[in-house]
């Protein structure tokens, strides 16, 4: 969850931030089944707290639409497939469109065949990677998701970008006990930490980026303009090189699988970054998996592991100055609570933006 506690903010009601974006959406043309969904998506971000993810995001998807670097009307479709794997190609279409058809294609085969196994190419950013787990557990199964993103990360003892945030999520479905949510970037920290620190005019700690000479940096604006992030665990002695090959392995699976951009040629998502130097396939890629639990164990017992899972963990000594370990998908959790009941908050560049939107599309915001 970002904290922009010392910035300005206004509060929205989820309502009206799906609302808007559903309708900006439908301006580019973009079908209203498919600009239903891809709001959800924004505004299941939001309610969760992953703020550099929702209508934050907003601006970069219309200038992407407005400019015709995103089909609205993408035709969809399964190219290569078995009983319990596919693959997709998303004609370019909006990743919040393309990301959850390719993972209800894996939760189906999942029901039919025990597990699926879906990867994607030519498609766009897809939001939160855990939004696609959840629907998985909202179905009573396991679920996993990645993507491969335009390349932010230094590889471990490299000093230029070549790797993506390339978030991971996995979600395991609880019975009393609320479900296990993992959704992590394998970077070091999400580049929004780094915009927030820009806004804020703070420095960032130690380990997060480079500059573009390969230095390490306390400057925001030093990686911005032309650094990069570290992989997850930053240094080698830190565990640098595991972020690094989770890194990878999420470019293998949704990339080089499915026939996607891989690494340092995956296309830019925003249209001030700089597009790549040639292409070594279609757009980015995604990968989405489904487990049926009773095809390995029975769903009960599962759940009961999963429930005692998260009691025990709960129940561990807590360290000094701490209330004791979170269960992956606690901080999301509360903030969905608190959301739902009191709104959105969106610092003032974000309505800034909105407003820019508004007025240039002619769809009421504030």
């Amino acid at each position: 969850m970002s904290d922009e506690s010392s910035i300005p903010t206004r509060v929205y009601p989820a309502d009206l931030l799906r609302d808007f974006s559903r309708r900006v959406f439908t301006h580019f043309d973009v079908p209203d089944e498919d600009a239903s969904l891809a709001a959800d998506v924004l505004a299941r971000s939001d309610l969760r707290g992953i703020d550099s993810h929702g209508v934050a995001r907003l601006r970069t998807y219309y200038d992407m639409l407005e400019h015709g670097r995103i089909n609205p009307r993408p035709r969809i479709r399964v190219v290569r497939e078995s009983a319990s794997t596919a693959t997709v190609d998303g004609d370019n279409g909006l990743g919040l469109v393309v990301g959850p058809k390719a993972n209800r294609i894996a939760l189906d085969k999942s029901e039919d065949a025990g597990t699926g196994w879906v990867s994607v190419c030519n498609t766009n950013h897809y939001g939160i990677a855990g939004y696609y787990v959840l629907e998985a557990l909202a179905r009573g199964q396991i679920g996993w998701s990645m993507t491969n993103t335009t390349s932010l990360v230094a590889p471990l003892w490299g000093a230029e970008r070549m790797l993506g945030t390339n978030p991971i999520a996995i979600g395991f479905p609880g019975r009393d006990e609320p479900d296990i949510v993992i959704d992590m970037a394998t970077c070091a920290v999400a580049y929004g930490k780094v915009e927030i620190a820009k806004r804020r005019q703070e420095p960032i700690p130690d380990g997060w980026a480079i500059d573009a000479a390969g230095s390490e940096t306390h400057d925001p604006d030093a990686m911005i303009e032309g650094g990069a992030l570290l992989p997850l665990g930053s240094r080698r002695e830190q565990g640098g090189h595991k972020g690094y090959c989770l890194a990878l392995m999420v470019d293998v699976l949704c990339c080089v699988l499915s026939g996607a951009n891989w690494g340092p040629f995956a296309p830019p998502f925003a249209l001030r970054q700089t597009i790549p130097s040639r292409s070594v396939g279609k757009g980015i890629g995604h990968f989405f998996g489904a487990m049926r639990i009773d095809a390995f164990i029975d769903p009960d017992e599962f759940r009961a592991q999963i429930d005692d899972y998260v009691r025990t963990l709960r129940a561990t000594r807590p360290a000094p100055g701490t209330n004791g370990p979170l269960v992956p998908g606690d901080p999301e959790r509360e903030a969905e609570g608190v959301r739902e009941a009191s709104g959105i908050p969106l610092v003032l560049p974000v309505v800034e933006d909105l407003r820019a939107i508004s007025k240039a599309a002619q769809i009421p915001f504030d």
